[in-house]
């Protein structure tokens, strides 16, 4: 009797992972297993990034909130500690967001920390 592969399922599974790597360059796209490898790491860089993600908006709320910070003569560090000092509780996100679209609402915010 000859052996039974079910065909049908694996060329089904190829196709689908083929169709994922639509777009890649050269043999990525369309050697079953180079594209099996591409995509696979490009899982792996996909899972790691969203982690990463979160630390690269954190730095640049920072970046931003010091920015707007030294134009009201106060460096991020000081901004930040007399922050905590007055018990405001805004976080760096809506303190960045305030910096970039409403400096008049983040120089309140400064003046109310600097009342110390």
């Amino acid at each position: 009797m000859p052996r039974s592969v079910n065909h049908v399922a694996s060329r089904e599974r190829r196709r689908k992972l083929l169709k994922l790597t639509r777009g890649y360059f050269g043999r990525r796209k369309n050697v079953w297993t180079v594209a099996k490898n591409t995509w696979e790491k490009g899982q792996q860089y996909a899972y790691r990034d969203r982690k990463r993600k979160k630390g690269h908006f954190r730095a640049l709320w920072i970046m931003r909130i010091n920015a707007a910070a030294r134009l009201e003569g106060i460096s991020y560090s000081k901004l930040m500690g007399l922050i905590a000092k007055q018990n405001i509780e805004i976080n760096r996100k809506v303190l960045a967001d305030l910096a970039v679209n409403h400096p008049d609402a983040f120089k309140a915010v400064v003046k109310k920390a600097m009342q110390a």
